[in-house]
């Protein structure tokens, strides 16, 4: 198991930028494919990023690709996504997890095992 701490969230306005940061413990994160999701108010959570073990193959949602960058920092146990031309409709809470599926990368919730305890961004307009 890998216990998973994000930060970065907050408010901003629509058009600016975040980043968001992961920060995995527990076990060596390299061995993880890692993923952002999202979950608005009163919806499922949904796929945002995905990104692989090495960090050469990333996926995206359709609705943040060329707007949102998933990396990680295999060193420094930390993935990190790059949010900008932020939208309202961006607006959720945005949860990282780990996967030891033996896929590439993941988009599917269900190949998840681990979920950090999220964090909040707003996106005002």
């Amino acid at each position: 198991q890998v216990r998973l701490v994000e930060s970065g969230g907050g408010l901003v306005q629509a058009g600016g930028s975040l980043r968001l940061s992961c920060a995995a413990s527990g076990r060596t994160s390299s061995n993880y494919i890692m993923g952002w999701f999202r979950q608005a108010p009163g919806k499922e959570r949904g796929f945002v990023a995905t990104i692989s073990r090495s960090g050469g193959i990333t996926d995206y949602a359709d609705s943040v690709k060329g707007r949102f960058t998933i990396s990680r920092d295999n060193a420094k146990n930390t993935v990190y996504l790059q949010m900008n031309s932020l939208k309202p409709e961006d607006t959720a809470v945005y949860y990282c997890a780990a996967a030891s599926t033996s896929t590439v990368v993941a988009s599917t919730y269900s190949n998840y095992d681990d979920w950090g305890q999220g964090t909040q961004v707003t996106v005002s307009s």
